[in-house]
């Protein structure tokens, strides 16, 4: 079998759709592997975080944040536009 070898760079684009802290985040790449969009890149060392590859491709369908262990590490930033249009949640008491 042979080794294929290949490189990617960021695409530029006006969002930054995903956010990471860095102090917070352990780099499992489980943010990558759920994504819908694959507009994440598996980090390639140890601990450090997914690169965005394709943000303007992000669906916003939050699976990145839902799937990660460390709360905080990754945040969803919907577009100014997205964001006049949500409501917050009532809290339900049962």
């Amino acid at each position: 079998m042979r080794k294929v070898e290949f490189t990617a760079e960021p695409s530029p684009c006006s969002t930054e759709p995903i956010r990471y802290d860095p102090e917070l985040c352990i780099g499992c790449g489980r943010c990558a592997d759920v994504c819908q969009c694959d507009i994440l890149l598996p980090p390639g060392k140890e601990g450090e975080h997914p690169a965005v590859m394709y943000p303007g491709e992000c669906y916003y369908c939050g699976a990145c944040v839902m799937v990660c262990p460390k709360p905080g590490a990754i945040r969803l930033v919907h577009p100014l536009m997205n964001r006049a249009k949500f409501v917050p949640v009532k809290q339900v008491l049962y």
